[in-house]
């Protein structure tokens, strides 16, 4: 349903008072119009009439009205359809896996545990029994595919949230073989994820495509396991609707905004269960890991539709290459304790901070590791961080998302207001964070 409003008025009745049209009238309004017909149609008009009455209902997939009731037949024409989606579907089809996130069922004892004394019951073996480990049930169903077979194993590329706090994964292949999987590294930074599979039943892997030379306005397939693994390679047509959106990262325990991440932008159907499935173009080639979707509805109360994102394949191959070869994601840090610039108040940032009042956004150096890189280079409390190698960095999560640009022992150049006095030096990234003392630090 829409939210338009639609005037409907009911039609007035004509009043006994009123004129009655004559029929008469009508009557010759119809032989005016057929005259009219005639005329205006000539020969053309009788011939294609002519020609329409001869062809036979076989031909144009039409029932002959003529016939008794109750013998209704389908039609013999048929349609012969080879589209480039129905191609690119049947080169991936094989490929895309539903992935079972199982976790160990939590024991409790039950509501009639509590009058086991009055049964002659002995409440402490109940007690104990109730606390063995539970068994493992499956939490949660998401998509992955398959994009490398390699020494005997299949490697599969999820989304990090579809098997966190796992207990224990299997996949479902295309054919409905069900097979043990084992987590290989994951990302939460990312929202990427790398299972590997015994390759023995894998017969098909899928490639990727260059996530930079999309554009706009191009065709893609969504494939996956919407509502879980009954629904199993479901596939989905769309459109890519914007190849670069920033999106915030948000941490899925305390809730807060950690970084950014940019995305592609699909109007293709994502649901429920869509998650670390492929995003692919016409040629078959995964462009992206399809990841989130907006529902629900604005604050304007208008239902959105259509907007679901992937992670770009270029990210995807940079990250999963980094997993199976080492487990983790090793990212550069600062070693610095932040917080937003926007989060501290007007009369501090006057008196504490002292920066011009043109300084309107940027990340709020409050402390330092014990091995801070930025700290060596001269960084000092209060500093307030305006840019990183010349672009503006305005949050905590900006800042993430420009440091993350970089590998570890790459050199960047932060700008930053010490005062009113704006300063720039030269950080070597030769912390990871792994390394850091503080959780909190960046």
């Amino acid at each position: 349903m829409d939210n338009q409003s639609h005037d409907f008025q009911e039609e007035q009745p004509t009043p006994d008072n009123q004129p009655k049209p004559k029929r008469g009238g009508i009557k010759q309004l119809a032989i005016v119009a057929v005259v009219a017909a005639l005329i205006g149609g000539g020969v053309g008009g009788g011939v294609a009439y002519w020609g329409l009455s001869q062809s036979s209902s076989a031909d144009l997939g039409v029932t002959n009205t003529s016939q008794k009731s109750g013998t209704t037949q389908v039609s013999n024409v048929s349609v012969k359809e080879s589209s480039a989606s129905q191609t690119a579907f049947a080169k991936v089809e094989k490929a895309v896996v539903s992935v079972i996130n199982m976790q160990k069922s939590q024991s409790t004892s039950s509501g009639l545990d509590v009058f086991g004394d009055m049964f002659g019951q002995d409440s402490s073996s109940s007690s104990s029994d109730s606390s063995s480990s539970g068994k493992l049930e499956e939490a949660s169903e998401g998509s992955g595919v398959i994009y490398q077979k390699k020494d005997g194993k299949a490697y599969i590329v999820t989304n990090n949230h579809v098997v966190s706090g796992s207990d224990a994964l299997e996949v479902i292949l295309s054919d409905g073989t069900k097979v043990t999987a084992k987590l290989v590294g994951t990302d939460s930074t990312s929202d990427l994820a790398v299972l590997s599979i015994d390759a023995s039943k894998v017969t098909t892997v899928a490639s990727f495509g260059d996530s930079s030379s999309i554009a706009a306005g191009q065709t893609v397939l969504a494939i996956g396991s919407p509502l879980g693994s009954q629904y199993a390679t479901s596939v989905t047509q769309g459109i890519i609707s914007a190849t670069s959106r920033t999106v915030d990262v948000t941490d899925e325990t305390t809730g807060q905004t950690t970084g950014q991440a940019t995305v592609i932008q699909t109007d293709a159907a994502i649901n429920s269960g869509n998650s670390g499935g492929p995003l692919i173009n016409l040629s078959g080639q995964v462009i992206g890991i399809n990841s989130m979707k907006l529902s629900g509805t604005s604050n304007s109360e208008a239902t959105i539709e259509g907007m679901g994102f992937a992670i770009p394949s270029n990210e995807v191959v940079s990250i999963i290459n980094q997993l199976v070869e080492k487990g983790k994601v090793v990212r550069p840090a600062l070693g610095i304790e932040a917080r937003d610039l926007s989060s501290v108040s007007a009369s501090q940032q006057s008196s504490l901070l002292k920066v011009p009042s043109s300084v309107t956004s940027g990340i709020v150096v409050a402390g330092f590791t014990s091995t801070s890189v930025a700290k060596q280079a001269g960084l000092k409390r209060y500093d307030v961080i305006v840019a990183v190698d010349g672009t503006s960095v305005s949050s905590v999560a900006t800042l993430h998302t420009a440091l993350y640009k970089h590998a570890v022992g790459d050199t960047i150049k932060l700008t930053y207001y010490r005062g009113s006095e704006k300063k720039t030096v030269s950080v070597k990234l030769s912390q990871t964070t792994d390394q850091l003392d503080t959780s909190s630090s960046n």
